[in-house]
């Protein structure tokens, strides 16, 4: 731990156990572990951290975290570009890319220098697991680099697809192989990282066809392209399989992008069962550098969610 965040939690201890405020009512319930006396009675006082106390968080954590637009603000994403802004992130992530105002985005993310990490490029319908869909995959691969490009943004997600009628789960992949095999020249022409998402089927994506790491993996090993990765939801892994720390050292070279949420609820880190101050400090040993996308819901406000979130990842 840093002297700088050492001495900021040792404030807001003092803070709390002196019975004055934090700045702004700055997070006790996220700065005090929960088996500490002092926070059952902090636990309601993270409710509108100042800018200032962001800041000092997002200074402290040791992860760089791409804000889900979709899932934590309202509004156009130009509005929500700027909104991500004052909470203090310098990277964001959304859904589907069509329909959106470009030049409108371009002119949030040069205002706030606000930078794009992923969008979704192909989702769930018609499944790309399915090679009647392949031609119009490969063509919305195309168009999709091309958006990115004027975005400058690396990344976006391919999803592989529900349960296809009369195929087995070892033909779908197969599919999902040829499909990306097919496009991953275009994506290496661009420099566009295809990254492929498993899901969960036991929580929230019942029916799709691929779900846990190691049908991921061997995917993606058999596209054999550095622009064909694993977006590596560890919400989803949790579901499926657990052990995130050894999953990913099994398949860390097939990782193109990491996201998460803690379960039970899909909140943000700080609310559920998973440990991850210890899984991102595993994923930076493993070499991960990117940001990673919070892909989750706020379960308070977004600058009193953004506290949690940082705190329960900082590492211990």
């Amino acid at each position: 731990m840093s002297s700088s965040r050492r001495n900021f939690l040792r404030t807001a201890a003092g803070a709390i156990a002196a019975g004055t405020a934090l700045p702004h009512g700055l997070a006790a319930n996220a700065l005090i572990p929960s088996g500490d006396p002092l926070a059952a009675t902090a636990l309601d006082s993270l409710q509108d951290p100042s800018d200032e106390d962001l800041v000092k968080l997002h200074e402290a954590c040791q992860t760089d975290f791409a804000l889900n637009l979709e899932m934590w603000l309202r509004g156009p994403l130009e509005d929500k570009i700027r909104q991500a802004s004052k909470l203090g992130y310098k990277y964001f992530e959304f859904w589907p890319w069509r329909n959106k105002n470009l030049e409108a985005v371009l002119e949030a993310m040069k205002e706030t220098g606000m930078k794009a990490v992923q969008f979704t490029a192909w989702g769930f319908h018609p499944g790309m697991n399915d090679p009647q869909n392949h031609k119009a995959f490969v063509k919305e691969v195309k168009a999709s680099c091309e958006f990115a490009l004027k975005l400058d943004c690396p990344m976006m997600t391919i999803v592989g697809g529900n349960d296809q009628k009369g195929m087995t789960q070892r033909e779908m992949h197969d599919n999902i192989i040829a499909g990306l095999k097919l496009a991953a020249p275009i994506a290496e022409d661009h420099n566009v990282m295809m990254i492929l998402e498993p899901m969960n089927i036991r929580r929230d994506h019942k029916g799709h066809c691929l779900y846990g790491s190691p049908d991921a993996v061997r995917i993606c090993r058999e596209v054999d392209s550095p622009m064909a990765k694993i977006n590596w939801d560890l919400y989803h892994m949790q579901i499926s399989e657990g052990d995130l720390c050894g999953r990913m050292r099994e398949g860390f070279d097939q990782i193109g992008y990491l996201q998460l949420a803690d379960h039970p609820g899909r909140r943000e880190p700080g609310t559920g069962e998973i440990n991850y101050s210890r899984v991102l400090r595993e994923a930076y040993d493993l070499g991960y550098r990117k940001p990673v996308g919070a892909e989750c819901s706020p379960s308070k406000g977004a600058a009193a969610s953004t506290a949690r979130m940082l705190t329960a990842c900082t590492w211990k």
